[in-house]
Order: structure tokens, then sequence, then C-alpha cells
């Protein structure tokens, strides 16, 4: 008996390990829903605003309010366009394209890099044409963005073009001193060229699946109680076989129709 007690036990033990496993990966879930449900909602807020001066949410350029990510703001001065770089597998159109970033100097002083949108690869590692942007003097609305990270591969990409966003990277191949708290990602410009390149697509409002993994990982806690405590109960039931007890059997079913029916003829009588 003490041995299967010893046994019980380390079922029980193993239970509440898969729990508290369970246990972290529901709340690593619950959390990565809040953080998704706070996205939408900064989207929501920001997309489609008024723009603003970008002077006014960039500051001196070197740092983004997470909360101003995705609200429009206002450029005016011109593109330095000989300092435009690539950033390459980008996905769009169903390929990997490149997206367009260039240089635009503000009339407040800063140095904004603007995503002007994609084209499609080309015949080798670069496309086989890039539309120019407006020359001289033109206003420009972007919706900030902040930096992305450096890939964990490490892979890199050759001259003039980038693997991805990373402002303080793309500010180490251009002259002037870029802003490297956010970059723009275009929504108009004017003048307008003749040659648009690809847009960007609305951000996402879809929540994802994390609520519903986290209420999954739950059940399987649950769940994983709920097994132990049957296989406890089939070794007792198997024990209690073993040593020839029988398990106490409910009356048959005809054993009661016959009492149903020897009262009803008493009840006649």
């Amino acid at each position: 008996m003490s041995q299967r007690m010893l046994r019980w036990g380390v079922y029980v033990l193993v239970a509440i390990a898969f729990a508290i496993g369970c246990a972290f990966l529901s709340h690593w879930q619950f959390d990565r829903n809040e953080e998704r449900a706070r996205q939408i909602a900064l989207v929501e807020q920001n997309y489609d605003a008024a723009p603003v001066p970008v002077a006014s949410l960039l500051g001196d350029g070197d740092t983004l309010n997470p909360g101003d990510e995705w609200h429009p703001v206002e450029l005016r001065g011109e593109y330095l366009a000989d300092e435009q770089v690539l950033v390459r597998n980008r996905p769009h159109g169903g390929t990997s394209a490149f997206e367009v970033l260039v240089p635009f100097r503000d009339e407040s002083g800063l140095v904004v890099l603007v995503d002007r949108g994609w084209v499609p690869p080309g015949d080798g590692d670069a496309p086989n044409a890039v539309p120019a942007p407006p020359t001289g003097d033109a206003t420009v609305i972007v919706r900030l963005r902040p930096t992305e990270q450096l890939p964990a591969s490490g892979r890199g990409a050759p001259e003039g073009q980038v693997p991805t966003i990373h402002l303080p990277t793309v500010a180490a191949l251009v002259d002037d001193d870029l802003a490297t708290g956010a970059y723009g990602q275009l929504i108009s410009e004017d003048p307008a060229t003749s040659e648009p390149l690809g847009g960007f697509s609305s951000p996402t409002d879809d929540p994802g699946p994390h609520l519903s993994y986290a209420i999954q990982w739950i059940l399987f806690a649950i769940m994983g109680f709920a097994f132990i405590g049957y296989v406890i109960r089939t070794e007792i039931t198997k024990a209690k076989e073993d040593a020839g007890e029988r398990p106490v059997r409910a009356k048959r079913r005809r054993d009661r129709d016959a009492d149903d029916e020897d009262a009803l003829l008493d009840a006649q009588r």
C-alpha cells in the first residue's frame, strides 16, 4: 500500500508540474492578447488622425513616444534623392519586393527617412527600375513608424541596400544627420510623381488566437488532474478486484419490473 501511495504521490506531483507549466503558458498568451489589443487600439486612434508638423511629435529626432506610432505627420522641404537606400525581402504583391527609402530634409531641420513604397524584384539583386521622388520643394504626409530590429540571423545586404529598416544602420549609409527615432511610411506626396510606387496595406485588426490559446492551456491543466484522478481510480478498482472484492451491483431491470407488477396486482385485489 505504501508503494502505491508513493506512486500516486508522484502522479499528483507530475500533474502539479504540468499545471504550473500550463499556467505559465496561459499567462504568456493572455499578455500577448493584451499587447495585441493595445496595438489595435493604437492603430484605431492614430491611423486616420489629422497630420501635424513632424517636429511636434519627433522632437529632436532620436525619440518616438510609443503612443505616437502610426500618427500622420507633415514634412515640408525636399528629398535627398542621392542618398536613396533599398530595403530587400519585403512581402508585397506575393513576392519579395524592395521598399524605397529616401531621406527627407524638413524645414524644421530634421532629416527623416521616408519609405516611399515598394517595387518588384528585378533580374538580379536589385529592382530593374526605381521611380524617382519629386525634385525641389515638396510636401509629404507620412505615418510614423519605429525602427525595426536587425535580423537575428545576421544576414546582410548588397551595397546600397539594408536587410531591415534599422535606422542606425541606414544612418551610417547616408551623409546627413538622419533621425533615428522613427521613419515615415508614405501616405502622399505633393507634387505627385508620374510613376507612383506600390503602396502599403492598412494594418489588420485581427486580434489573433492568443485568447483562445490561453483558455486552452487552462483546460489542459484541468485535464491533467482529471487524467491522474482517472488513473488512480482505475488502480484502486483493479486492486479491489485482485483482492477478491466485487462492486455492489444494482438490481437488474427485470427484477424492478417484477416488483412493479407485484405492486400493481396487490393494488387490484
